[in-house]
């Protein structure tokens, strides 16, 4: 494995394992055991941590260690912001640009969700509704045309990706329904072309995405940075 394709693994494992909380917020790590774990030199490994410390996702204290970075609800709600205002931007462009294909992919995937939903949940489970969720927002930047914007969206989410994975594996009471039909009002309404509709909706799932965040603090309260 050549340096570059050491480094991009270890980047991408690194950071599936903190996004998917297997590295748990304020978990100190080394590259020592990393580089044993993944089998990778230190060099690639010491290049991940560095473009995980600039995304904010591993903290690097001078003579104590690399962490990984407490959940930081203002990082969190300044991403679904940027995300809030972009989706309700994009939702027009998906309106008039609909294609078979992708209406084939997102029918698809509301079916998965509802599969998901309808079985008895476990945390592959809750993880797999994770993807889905992304993966139907994902395919409306691709109908736009901004897949970049996806991206760097992506980039900038990691605080908020981890509560949201939280507050599923948490909240055993957590209304899937209620995401779900979002999802497929949001649809709807792009099929029938009303993007004022469609606007309105998706602002409003947008701001489900921080709910429940006083029910995690308590629960988790060494898990977040705390609150000013």
């Amino acid at each position: 494995m050549s340096n570059n394709s050491a480094k991009v693994f270890a980047y991408n494992q690194l950071k599936e394992e903190i996004l998917k909380l297997k590295l748990i917020p304020g978990t100190k790590i080394s590259e020592k055991i990393m580089s044993d774990l993944l089998q990778v030199s230190r060099t690639p490994i010491r290049e991940a941590f560095l473009k995980l410390a600039q995304e904010e996702l591993l903290t690097i204290v001078p003579q104590s260690g690399t962490f990984v970075s407490l959940i930081n609800l203002s990082l969190a709600e300044e991403a679904r912001f940027v995300r809030e205002i972009i989706e309700t931007n994009i939702i027009g462009l998906c309106c008039k640009n609909m294609t078979d294909e992708i209406s084939f992919k997102l029918e698809m995937n509301l079916k998965m969700q509802e599969m998901l939903a309808s079985n008895e949940v476990g945390k592959q489970e809750k993880e797999k509704f994770l993807d889905l969720d992304e993966g139907f927002h994902k395919e409306l930047f691709i109908c736009s045309g901004k897949e970049r914007t996806w991206k760097m969206i992506q980039d900038m989410a990691g605080h908020l990706n981890r509560f949201r994975l939280l507050r599923l594996k948490d909240i055993k009471d957590l209304d899937w329904e209620i995401l779900i039909s979002h999802h497929k009002e949001i649809y709807k309404a792009i099929l029938d072309k009303n993007r004022i509709k469609a606007e309105q909706l998706m602002s409003e799932h947008m701001r489900l995405m921080l709910s429940e965040k006083g029910v995690l603090l308590q629960e988790f309260p060494e898990y977040f940075y705390p609150q000013q």
